[in-house]
């Protein structure tokens, strides 16, 4: 089923919600208008829904920021837009299922933004990643300080910042920008394809990998070590852990080979 708007292209495949930015005239450049869309997207995912694909119509995932429609505002409004972006990629980040980013092209400012708050990113060898907030006397507004630097690190950002580098795909997949590198043209498809597997798992682990996983690694260890085993109780006791496990004694699904 596809629903077609002005700004999204949303469409649903199975047990997976394709979210579509929809501005190709604009390298997929996001202003307030997307940016609501994509809310109002993740706060009524249907409840058979496993995971979400983030792909660009066209050639380009996301431009970053349409500065064309950038406003002067004050400080107070200024504070309140960022937030507005903050608020929105944080749904994305902490969405009940598995969130997954189709890359082609442009992944630039905003739009790199938006590619960190997924839980996976697949790249095809056309795209590439830039800030080039610096140049442009401004500085990132949409959670790039924060999440960026826990993939490449600090100093990686900032030289992006400061001196308008630009890394391209299999940079990229090295140094943690993506997970996934595809043959030309090949994102989506990768990406529909982990979509659809990661959709299979039980809705308790992955609500585990995306709201506790982050939460351990960043707490203390003997916090961590904690969290981990109240985690890992709750998720064994859970009735479609312990179906699957019968599944998996009785040789009812396959061991785990390599390739």
């Amino acid at each position: 089923m596809t629903q077609s708007a002005s700004l999204l292209q949303i469409e649903t495949r199975g047990r997976v919600l394709l979210v579509g930015l929809n501005r190709p005239a604009k390298r997929n450049a996001l202003n307030d208008g997307i940016i609501l869309e994509i809310e109002r997207a993740f706060q009524v995912l249907p409840a058979e829904i496993g995971a979400v694909v983030i792909h660009g119509i066209g050639g380009h995932f996301s431009a970053g920021l349409d500065l064309s429609e950038l406003q002067e505002r004050d400080a107070t409004a200024g504070l309140m837009h960022s937030r507005m972006w903050h608020r929105v990629f944080d749904l994305i980040q902490h969405a009940r299922v598995p969130v997954i980013a189709a890359l082609q092209g442009a992944v630039i400012g905003g739009g790199l933004e938006l590619a960190c708050s997924a839980h996976i990113r697949v790249a095809d060898p056309s795209a590439y990643y830039a800030l080039p907030e610096g140049s442009r006397g401004i500085f990132v507004g949409g959670g790039a300080s924060m999440r960026l630097p826990r993939l490449i690190g600090v100093h990686r950002m900032a030289d992006m910042m400061l001196t308008g580098r630009v890394y391209k795909a299999e940079e990229g997949v090295t140094l943690g920008f993506a997970q996934y590198l595809t043959e030309a043209d090949g994102a989506l498809t990768k990406a529909l394809e982990l979509a659809e597997r990661v959709a299979q798992n039980a809705p308790l682990t992955n609500f585990a990998v995306l709201q506790a996983l982050p939460l351990i690694a960043e707490a203390s260890p003997q916090t961590g070590l904690m969290l981990e085993s109240l985690m890992a109780s709750v998720a064994q006791s859970d009735q479609e852990a312990k179906n699957r496990i019968r599944d998996f004694l009785e040789k009812k699904v396959g061991k785990v080979k390599s390739g």
